[in-house]
């Protein structure tokens, strides 16, 4: 695993921004694996700011997403779909046919998940996968226990994570229960990881995640057994590893 160091959170972007820029320069038709969330909008906004100033072109570019709730439509506020177009894909030349998420309102949840693999075969696989991890050492939505073998499929949120993404809903409550996420397995099979980590609230999970056992109990732990993964963290984030 590579380190790189950051001062802080707008470092941090930017130094993952430089990585998947340089990717997609080097391979136009770059598949880059991409995640929701708020830690990733500071990468996204560098990203759309280098394409509006010609600096890099995402016409030839695919992407595959890590995950979506179960129960929403593609055009609500609070879907990964929506997230993904208002922070980057309707912002930059990426064709919309080349942008894939789960599809939260799948009625065969089986279907979905054979659908959502079948997707990522046809494009050979994933050149280099963004990751964040969780306070519970999940990536994506790989809760603890969740099997290592596991590709894409349907999973009941943990708690902690209901309670952790309440912040972008009105309560609790509306968080959805369920989601569509890439399995370990999907995951590791990516050519290249980044994960990116920022404030003091993740400095203890790293330190578990990536010199604790290799264990379900800390799903981000397996990404010790990958050979290409880069760790992009603010000084915060990395004070229990460096």
């Amino acid at each position: 695993m590579r380190i790189i160091g950051a001062k802080d959170y707008d470092d941090m972007c930017r130094k993952t921004a430089h990585l998947l820029s340089a990717q997609v320069i080097l391979k136009p038709n770059s598949v880059l694996g991409l995640m929701a969330g708020s830690t990733p909008l500071g990468v996204y906004k560098l990203l759309v700011e280098w394409y509006t100033e010609g600096d890099i072109d995402f016409s030839e570019t695919v992407t595959i997403n890590l995950d979506e709730y179960v129960g929403l439509a593609p055009d609500d506020p609070q879907s990964y779909r929506h997230y993904m177009e208002n922070n980057f894909f309707r912002r930059v030349n990426i064709k919309p046919e080349n942008t894939h998420l789960p599809y939260g309102f799948a009625t065969d949840k089986a279907e979905e998940c054979n659908r959502y693999e079948a997707v990522i075969r046809k494009y050979q696989g994933i050149d280099v996968q963004l990751l964040g991890i969780g306070h519970n050492g999940h990536i994506g939505f790989n809760e603890p226990g969740t099997l290592f073998e596991k590709n894409t499929h349907f999973v009941r949120l943990a708690e902690s994570t209901i309670r952790d993404n309440s912040r972008f809903f009105e309560s609790e409550s509306d968080v959805p229960r369920f989601a569509y996420t890439m399995g370990i397995r999907t995951i590791m099979q990516a050519r290249n990881i980044v994960l990116i980590a920022s404030g003091v609230g993740k400095s203890s999970i790293l330190k578990d995640a990536f010199t604790g056992p290799i264990t379900p109990l800390v799903p981000a732990s397996v990404l010790q057994l990958h050979n290409n993964v880069i760790l992009v963290g603010d000084e915060e984030a990395l004070s229990k590893l460096v």
